[in-house]
C-alpha cells in the first residue's frame, strides 16, 4: 500500500474488525437508550441495539464457521428495517408535517449515534471494493443494513432539527418489509 492507505485486510482480520464496529454501535445505542427521556426514542434505539447485538453474534458465528472451514455462510442476515429508499420515501412523506423545534438532548444523542454509524458503513464500504468473490458478498449486506441505520438516524436528526420530537418508526410500517 501507499503511505497513508491501510493494507486491505484478510477475510479473518475483517470478521474480527467488524465484530468490534458492531459492538461499537450497540454500546452507543445502549448509552443513547438510557439517555434519552423521548418514548419513541427509547423505542428506536431499543429496536437498533437489539439489532446490532445480532448482527455480533452472528458474526462470532461466522468467524468460528471461517476458522474451522475457511468458508463464509452467506446465509441472509435479516434487517428490521425497510430498504434504504423505502425510508426515504417516508421521510419525504413526513416533510409536510414538520415545523420549528427544540429536542436539543436528543439532537446530541442522535449526532452521536450517526458518527457511529457513519463510521461503520464505511469501514463495510472499504471491506466491500476491497475484499474479492465472497467476502464482497458477505459484507456487502452489512453495508446495505448500515446504510439504512445511516439514513434512518440522519432522518431523526432531521426530524427533531424541524419539530423538536421525533416521528414514530410505525410511518415505515415495518411490517410491510
Amino acid at each position: 500500500p501507499a503511505i497513508g492507505e491501510e493494507a486491505p485486510m484478510n477475510i479473518e482480520e475483517a470478521i474480527k474488525t467488524a465484530i468490534e464496529f458492531e459492538m461499537r454501535v450497540r454500546d452507543t445505542y445502549v448509552e443513547a437508550l438510557d439517555e434519552t427521556k423521548d418514548a419513541v426514542g427509547k423505542r428506536i434505539f431499543k429496536l437498533l441495539s437489539e439489532e446490532e447485538h445480532n448482527h455480533v453474534i452472528y458474526l462470532e458465528a461466522t468467524l468460528s464457521q471461517w476458522v474451522a472451514r475457511q468458508r463464509l455462510s452467506l446465509d441472509k442476515l435479516d434487517t428490521a428495517l425497510p430498504p434504504v429508499e423505502a425510508i426515504q420515501q417516508e421521510i419525504e412523506k413526513l416533510q409536510s408535517s414538520l415545523g420549528d423545534g427544540k429536542g436539543k438532548n436528543e439532537l446530541a444523542i442522535l449526532k452521536k449515534v450517526y458518527d457511529v454509524e457513519e463510521e461503520t458503513s464505511r469501514f463495510y464500504e472499504r471491506l466491500v471494493n476491497d475484499l474479492p468473490g465472497e467476502g464482497k458478498e458477505f459484507f456487502s449486506r452489512f453495508l446495505e443494513i448500515e446504510q439504512g441505520h445511516v439514513t434512518l438516524v440522519q432522518a431523526e436528526i432531521d426530524f427533531v432539527n424541524k419539530s423538536g420530537h421525533w416521528f414514530d418508526m410505525a410511518e415505515f410500517k415495518l411490517a410491510d418489509y
